[in-house]
């Protein structure tokens, strides 16, 4: 598979999960982008939500998973680089999957009262992802400093920093009325991650198979 095609990948997944947290949002009566999680517009009980699951976020898991899985091996051949880029596969991109198969209840259920076993599913896989997301990122960010005039190595290292800030806040301020802000600020770091990653690959072509086995 080409550089191009491995490009159109994680731009295509990031796409489709901008466009349905945009969409969801306008297509639900009353819904504050500020206030409410994205998850909100797409839980068990919303009008749309298993459209935008199905045909939105679901694929968007898996086109994100499988751009991380093969971008790898467009940089030198490292498992520190293997494990951070597979860690954003898992942790982002199948997470992404997990929580679309996985709805919250109605509203989310913010204060968890009898909670059904998808909403905790739910919770326990986005915990995940912001825990150990912004983790990989500066992990492979660390890596790629070994690489001369890397300047992709730089903006992970940042965007890893700027989303554990982001991460601390919006679990800081679960009550806060900005809750919905906060929470598409960390997946707006990861996107443009996701995006600069995606231009990075275009303009390479793969290193080598060999130590990413």
């Amino acid at each position: 598979m080409n550089n191009k095609i491995t490009f159109f990948i994680g731009i295509l997944g990031v796409s489709l999960f901008v466009v349905s947290s945009i969409l969801g949002g306008f297509l639900i009566e009353n819904y504050n982008i500020f206030s409410q999680y994205i998850s909100e517009s797409y839980a068990i009980d919303t009008k749309y939500g298993i459209f935008f699951r199905i045909f939105g976020y679901i694929p968007s898991g898996i086109l994100i998973a499988l751009f991380c899985f093969l971008g790898v091996r467009y940089f030198q051949p490292s498992k520190l680089l293997k494990i951070g880029f597979r860690g954003i596969g898992i942790f982002y991109g199948l997470a992404t999957v997990v929580v679309g198969i996985f709805p919250c209840d109605s509203g989310c259920n913010k204060e968890l009262i009898d909670p059904s076993s998808s909403q905790l599913i739910h919770n326990f896989v986005g915990i995940l992802t912001y825990l150990f997301v912004p983790v990989f990122m500066i992990l492979i960010g660390f890596e790629l400093k070994k690489e001369l005039n890397n300047t992709f190595s730089l903006q992970s290292i940042v965007f890893g920093a700027i989303s554990i800030l982001l991460v601390y806040i919006l679990v800081s301020n679960s009550k806060s009325e900005y809750i919905g802000l906060y929470q598409r600020m960390v997946e707006l770091v990861f996107v443009i991650w996701v995006i600069f990653c995606a231009i990075v690959i275009k303009n390479k072509k793969p290193i080598s198979n060999k130590g990413y086995n």
